[in-house]
């Protein structure tokens, strides 16, 4: 774990850091993203103490940093910059590998750590493991800085803006390796850049820094959904959250305390029930509210007896989703099966809400709506 405690750092025409306290925890991704000069390079480089806090400490494993030797530390944190810092007189293979002679392991080692850090990063040893620096593209250069920075098996790896030069098509397709890297080898990351959709993208948690201070730390979901001040909604964007449909979850846009009724209700107090909430179904709930069965208008209009109840007809199999499940998802699952009707059900199995077609409609607008009502 990292953890900042009232750390400030100080130039000479102020204060870039103020009184910053926050933890990052092991294997987590934490992005540090702000405006420039918002003081979240400068955040990064405190951590393997290129850059030394005026006041305060920052821990990590609950060890102050400031006690430890500063090339053991550093040798125990992978660092990754735009420009990959690769030693252009080196072959790849002798970039890769410089910290692994410099901790004196042996050669057949260091030939099998290098090999497969090339083949996680999506490049040939055999084709490049022998080239220079000059003659590899942008892209194979991040690829190299990464593969460089995990090799060593550090426990922490810093990036500062890695992509950020890269051309769109390049930049999202190492932001999903990245995403894929750290899946397999949950390493403690922080990672600096000033692109919100890089950061939403790779995330675990988001740091917003402004003006040296935290203003706001959190999930990318949280971020979108809930943002602490104006500050934050316009830094963001109150739209941003279409970008990424899959952190808009089914809890976010169901029909909260939806109209149900029990297997005692008669078929015309459901049919009453169907109208007033203009809906073509019902859900079916226990004394507990556990969700049983869907009532089904089409199945109440079949009865000659409306005073029969509504267990007589209800299904007990019926399409249901829940709250987890993100828009696209739902909106799969509708397609697929031509619903225009699906029940909520939390994991205990209670209603929690309703999907309908029409409740489907009216938040896919919302994206093109200018309203400041959120998600």
């Amino acid at each position: 774990m990292i953890r900042f405690e009232n750390v400030t750092k100080a130039f000479k025409h102020g204060e870039v850091i103020k009184n910053l306290s926050f933890e990052i925890q092991d294997g987590e991704m934490v992005v540090l993203v702000g405006p420039s000069g918002c003081g979240k390079t400068t955040t990064l480089k405190m951590i393997n103490k290129l850059t030394r806090p005026t006041s305060g400490k920052i821990l990590i494993d609950d060890q102050d940093i400031a006690r430890l030797d500063t090339v053991k530390l550093r040798r125990k944190i992978g660092y990754v910059i735009q420009k990959t810092g690769l030693f252009p007189h080196m072959t790849v293979k002798d970039n890769i590998e410089i910290i692994l002679q410099l901790e004196g392991m042996n050669a057949d080692q260091r030939d099998h750590i290098t090999s497969e850090m090339m083949r996680i990063v999506g490049m040939d040893p055999e084709e490049y493991l022998y080239r220079y620096p000059s003659q590899l593209s942008g892209g194979q250069l991040q690829r190299i800085g990464v593969a460089r920075a995990f090799a060593s098996d550090p426990k922490i790896v810093l990036m500062d803006e890695p992509f950020s030069a890269l051309d769109p098509i390049t930049r999202a397709q190492l932001q999903s390796e990245l995403v894929g890297l750290q899946t397999r080898l949950k390493k403690t990351v922080v990672f600096v850049t000033h692109d919100m959709d890089e950061a939403i993208k790779i995330a675990d948690r988001i740091c917003i820094i402004d003006g040296g201070r935290i203003v706001q730390y959190d999930t990318p979901e949280n971020i979108l959904k809930n943002p602490v001040n104006e500050y934050i909604s316009s830094f963001v964007g109150r739209k941003r959250i279409w970008n990424t449909p899959e952190l808009i979850r089914v809890r976010d846009i169901m029909l909260a305390k939806p109209a149900a009724c029990t297997p005692e209700t008669s078929l015309t107090k459901c049919a009453e029930l169907m109208a007033a909430n203009e809906i073509n179904a019902v859900p079916v709930v226990d004394s507990e509210n556990h969700l049983i069965g869907v009532a089904y208008g089409a199945d109440i209009q079949k009865q000659d007896a409306h005073a029969q109840s509504v267990g007589d007809i209800m299904k007990t199999k019926f399409p249901q989703t829940a709250p987890e499940k993100n828009l696209l998802e739902i909106l799969d699952y509708v397609r697929r099966n031509q619903l225009d009707f699906v029940p909520v059900a939390d994991g205990e199995k209670r209603l929690a809400g309703l999907i309908t077609s029409k409740s489907l409609m009216t938040v896919l607008s919302q994206q093109f709506v200018d309203t400041e009502a959120s998600i």
